[in-house]
């Protein structure tokens, strides 16, 4: 970690987690955003049980790898249970979460006050995605790319590439 100069603001350690599957351009806007404001950003994968993944932990790992082009603000790892555990155990007092439309609120104002009663030092930042993105989501460009459908314009390059591969090979999952 970089020392800050006598005076300056110390911007802290945040937490980005999610499934990122597969990372959007609505998750890269959110991470880029997120490093205006911290000097460091840990994007957290994580399974949801409520989700069958189409990729794997480390091929989404590898995917944001790619999509992250070597910044070294940005630090790719995965956790399982609690989310606010692993934030205490790298250090970090914010999580970032990206909000797309109102339906997003609702479930994510849920889960910010449920960290906030399993850690009541830990800040949830919400930043709203950008217009172009607020309709997509990981699930619909799987479900658009299953069919065949053009995602090329929701996604970034390693990814389109990713799910032509992942699902012209007949992908069960």
């Amino acid at each position: 970690m970089t020392s800050a100069k006598p005076g300056a603001a110390v911007r802290p350690l945040a937490v980005y987690p999610g499934t990122f599957d597969p990372i959007t351009n609505g998750h890269v806007d959110i991470l880029r955003r997120s490093l205006q404001i911290f000097d460091r950003v840990v994007v957290a994968l994580a399974d949801n049980t409520r989700k069958r993944p189409l990729f794997t932990k480390a091929e989404r790992a590898d995917m944001i790898a790619e999509v992250a082009a070597g910044d070294e603000r940005i630090e790719i790892d995965s956790f399982d249970g609690l989310l606010v555990d692993y934030a205490r155990r790298r250090g970090a007092r914010v999580v970032i979460r990206g909000l797309r439309a109102l339906a997003d609120f609702e479930y994510e104002f849920q889960l910010a006050h449920m960290n906030r009663h399993l850690a009541p030092d830990m800040e949830t930042l919400f930043l709203m995605t950008n217009e172009e993105s607020f309709y997509v989501s990981s699930s619909l460009v799987k479900e658009v790319a299953s069919m065949g459908g053009d995602v090329s314009r929701m996604v970034p390059a390693p990814v389109t590439r990713a799910l032509a591969r992942k699902l012209s090979a007949g992908d069960p999952r």
